[in-house]
């Protein structure tokens, strides 16, 4: 009797623990359909930047100054919570091969997500870890750090450079966006109109205003697909977890059925061998 409650408490406690990772498997199914509609718009914002960049760049290239030499950073999209899967490993072996590939030396790590920013604990390159974004409504506080700390290490550094590596489930790879310094695809543009575009400010005041909005528009879009990722890679963990407790409660209810009809023959047998007591018991007294 003691081992089968002890399974059926077990059971019992399964059941609950199921239930809360499926409640939390369809809070992220309803955050990557929410997540879809932000990351339409604002797919259609960044290109409308760069469609703007293109047709400014085309009758004012010498605005965008020349490359020169800049300081390696490198931003990492994390989760800021669990149950996502290698999400976060597989980021930093991707950072380790890029790194190696290009031959970067120690590069500047900006890192956004706890999960993340624990992997890399005590690392000399991380210059700040971030509160990443839980759901979409979280990307903007995010970002503002970001912007923050770009700002003073330009201040401090000079020119930097800024890739990205982030999650694309469309891709369902890992992808490496170089965001700082931007436009370089278009600085060999050809006019696309006859007349150049009218502008109420100097060419290269009127790119910096471009850029500024181009920056936090493009990490915007990388926060959403990021989180889109996430959310889809934390949907197939947590569905995999909900059917291995399933089968693990199955089989616990077999076992507890097994030891349910052992106790019920137990009890027939010493019914039985009661009876024949007492049938016994009357033959003497006759």
């Amino acid at each position: 009797m003691t081992r089968r409650r002890e399974l059926e408490q077990h059971r019992h406690t399964l059941g609950e623990i199921r239930s809360i990772m499926n409640s939390m498997k369809t809070l992220a199914y309803i955050e990557s359909r929410k997540l879809g509609r932000f990351l339409d718009a604002q797919r259609a914002a960044v290109a409308h930047i760069e469609t703007i960049a293109a047709d400014f760049l085309g009758y004012y290239p010498k605005a965008l100054p020349h490359a020169e030499e800049a300081t390696p950073t490198c931003l990492l999209v994390g989760s800021e919570r669990g149950f996502c899967g290698d999400f976060n490993e597989t980021l930093l072996r991707r950072l380790e091969s890029h790194v190696v590939e290009y031959n970067i030396d120690t590069p500047q790590l900006i890192v956004a997500g706890n999960k993340l920013g624990n992997h890399l604990e005590g690392d000399p390159r991380v210059v700040a870890c971030i509160d990443g974004a839980s759901v979409v409504e979280e990307a903007e506080k995010t970002l503002a750090p970001i912007i923050d700390i770009l700002t003073e290490l330009q201040a401090k550094e000079g020119a930097v450079s800024l890739t990205v590596f982030y999650h694309d489930p469309d891709r369902e790879q890992i992808v490496t966006t170089e965001v700082l310094p931007p436009f370089e695809q278009y600085r060999d543009t050809a006019p696309g109109f006859p007349h150049p575009p009218v502008l109420n400010l100097s060419p290269e005041a009127f790119l910096g205003e471009l850029i500024d909005h181009y920056l936090f528009a493009a990490l915007h879009e990388i926060m959403y697909v990021s989180l889109m990722a996430e959310n889809i890679l934390r949907v197939r963990h947590l569905e995999g977890a909900v059917q291995h407790l399933d089968d693990k409660s199955a089989n616990l209810l077999h076992q507890s059925n097994a030891l349910r009809q052992e106790e019920i023959i137990e009890e027939i047998e010493v019914i039985l061998l009661s009876a024949a007591s007492l049938d016994e018991g009357r033959h003497k007294r006759k």
